[in-house]
């Protein structure tokens, strides 16, 4: 550690100490060209903490990290304790790695959680209110301007002063809420909000024109009573000019355009050296493979000792970690989303009228195999789940058969109110919702779909579902489309899954009826998904040590239960556990609950789910803290048991 490193290698990680930071900070040259070394050393360090991390986004912490440095550096006021009364905060969120760099570099935030990335008590994926210097949690996109009203009325309500600056997307512009918090803004005359638009011009997937072109941003932004100023982000002298005119108005919320690089400061990261018409750009989120770690860290640590001989300093001290290493996944996983994109191509194959639409997500929900095959039955909606869901239900009124994804956390929340106007119009729509469930992990609460089955359960007509393996992805999608006369909201977990069971012979999905995967009558657990029901195979394992014979059922059906079926399940068992990927509250383990009620002699329900917000960490120690790992089931499980047994 310490040591002068001239040139990356693989399997070594490179981070900036504290100390270099206190160090350029109090170089004597211009506040633009200091800054722009900080700059520098936080990629750095962003890189670093992304690659430890195994996952994060770089493409949008680099575009805007020099914009974040210099207001923390230099555009809040401070008093002479060094307090401000400014806020800053970034809306979009997958700017958090280079915004925690920031602060740790400037010691508002612990050094030692550079390490600490989407791990256990560490640093959330995405902003989260109880790490020191974020003000608010993000959520869908679109909510800052809004948050940022608000803290200004309180604070001239309670008499404080201070600025607010928002960092948003230019893909987020996309989302409703942000153009309609513009206009109370403008009428409520708040001088004192300043929003930056990080205008890198990709989103998620690709570029914001080929999706939803922003065309007159400057004059769509003036309409609404604004001051506009337009800049080069990642020129500080710029931007710092630009921020002071900003300042110096009156009566009217500023908005200043910065035209960025996503990917800026490492060239092939960036996304003006890749063709135009780039289908995917490769450095939106996850983490950098061991060929473009060294490649970027060696771009950045060269270009940081260039700015430092330029500014008549000695080279860049670095410190170094050796890489973690991966464990090998287990043989055997299987991954959902690749068995749902085989799925919807046999049944596209089958249904000239089916279409499908997509919130920006194209790769993350499997849909770019469809995209190449029926590019014309394709519909990109782009960051606007509520405009999507609409198009579906005029396309499903129209004669069509539309299929709608997105991540299940959006797609079950932003649009509900279009999905129950779908709903009560008799439309037959098949809603894709990936990434279900508490994990992964690491991205934090923002994106951990854990509510989205209570969110819809009111929805009438609606049927959930929740495949259990790659087989049963084709079954419940084939119900969907073949059987079901009605809607149906298929949850899929996105994560590789090490599935240790296997579906009978034949296997046909019968609405509320599960699967017996484990026989057992002491205590029958009642699961659903490739997430849970491992977990609980392996607690029944484990039970079956202690002398407890625990039987596993797997009933994909999150909101429908077939109450005979159940009463022949639980004839005889000593106790029933219902396991939910998802709140206890709301889900399914509400509608076993109903049906036990009406079964005679039915034997005791214990719910198993959460019950708190769900932590950001790695998958393993999350299940761990929301008491979902087999070892606290199997233990929650004999308890009961025990405490059963002395009444």
């Amino acid at each position: 550690m310490g040591d002068l490193i001239g040139t990356a290698v693989g399997g070594t990680l490179y981070y900036v100490a504290k100390s270099e930071f206190d160090r350029v900070l109090a170089l004597p040259v211009p506040d633009a060209q200091r800054v722009g070394i900080f700059a520098t050393l936080a990629r750095i360090n962003t890189l670093y903490m992304i690659a430890r991390a195994g996952s994060g986004h770089i493409g949008s912490s680099f575009s805007s990290l020099d914009m974040m440095a210099w207001i923390e550096l230099r555009g809040r006021r401070r008093n002479a304790d060094g307090q401000s009364d400014d806020l800053f905060f970034s809306s979009k969120g997958h700017d958090a790695p280079g915004l925690y760099n920031v602060l740790i570099a400037t010691g508002a935030l612990d050094f030692d959680s550079i390490h600490k990335l989407r791990r256990l008590g560490g640093l959330p994926g995405h902003p989260d209110v109880h790490v020191p210097g974020m003000a608010f949690n993000t959520g869908s996109l679109g909510m800052g301007v809004s948050k940022a009203k608000g803290f200004l009325t309180a604070n001239r309500l309670l008499h404080r002063d201070g600025r607010v600056f928002v960092l948003t997307g230019d893909g987020e512009l996309q989302e409703g809420q942000f153009w309609e918090s513009l206009i109370s803004a403008a009428n409520g005359k708040m001088d004192n909000l300043v929003v930056i638009i990080d205008h890198n011009k990709l989103q998620s997937d690709t570029l914001v024109a080929q999706v939803s072109d922003l065309g007159d941003l400057e004059a769509k932004l003036k309409a609404f009573g604004w001051h506009v100023a337009r800049c080069d982000g990642n020129d500080l002298a710029a931007f710092s000019a630009t921020l002071d005119d900003c300042f110096a108005v009156t009566g009217q919320p500023q908005i200043i355009i910065a035209d960025t690089v996503k990917g800026k400061g490492v060239s092939f990261m960036e996304h003006t050296s890749i063709d135009s018409d780039v289908e995917l750009y490769k450095f939106h989120s996850g983490a950098p493979s061991a060929e473009a770690y060294v490649a970027g860290a060696q771009e950045l640590i060269d270009l940081a000792n260039r700015q430092l001989t330029n500014a008549g300093a000695d080279a860049l001290l670095l410190e170094i970690e050796e890489r973690p290493q991966a464990a090998a996944p287990p043989p055997g996983q299987q991954r959902l989303v690749p068995a749902y994109s085989d799925a919807l191509l046999a049944q596209a194959a089958k249904h000239p009228n089916l279409v499908a639409l997509d919130a920006d997500l194209v790769l993350d929900t499997g849909l770019i195999p469809f995209r190449d095959a029926h590019p014309d039955r394709f519909i990109e909606c782009g960051i606007a789940e509520q405009d999507m869901v609409s198009q579906a239900g005029g396309m499903a009124r129209g004669g069509l058969l539309p299929i709608v994804h997105s991540f299940a956390c959006f797609l079950s929340a932003r649009p509900n109110e279009q999905i129950y106007n779908n709903a009560t119009e008799g439309s037959k729509i098949v809603y894709v919702a990936s990434l279900a469930g508490v994990l992964p992990g690491g991205p934090g609460h923002s994106h951990q779909a854990v509510r989205d089955i209570s969110s819809l359960a009111g929805v009438p007509g609606l049927t959930m579902v929740e495949p259990s393996c790659e087989a049963e992805v084709g079954a419940l999608l084939d119900w969907a489309i073949d059987e079901n006369d009605a809607s149906t909201y298929i949850r899929l977990v996105s994560t590789p899954c090490d599935i240790t069971y296997a579906l009978p012979q034949n296997y046909t999905p019968r609405p509320g009826i599960g699967v017996t995967l484990v026989d057992g009558k002491d205590v029958v657990v009642i699961a659903y998904g490739p997430t849970m029901l491992p977990v609980a195979i392996d607690a029944a394992e484990s039970l079956a040590s202690d002398g407890i014979q625990a039987g596993v059922v797997n009933l994909p059906w999150l909101n429908i239960v077939d109450r005979d079926w159940l009463a022949g399940v639980v004839k005889g068992a000593g106790a029933m556990v219902s396991i939910d990927n998802h709140y206890v509250v709301g889900g399914q383990g509400d509608r076993i609950a109903d049906a036990l009620a009406t079964i005679a002699d039915a034997p005791p329900l214990i719910r198993l789910g959460l019950r708190a917000v769900p932590p950001s960490g790695q998958n393993a120690e999350v299940l761990d803290a929301v008491g979902l790992d087999a070892a606290t089931i199997a233990a929650t499980i004999s308890a009961a048991l025990a405490a059963a047994r002395k009444e």
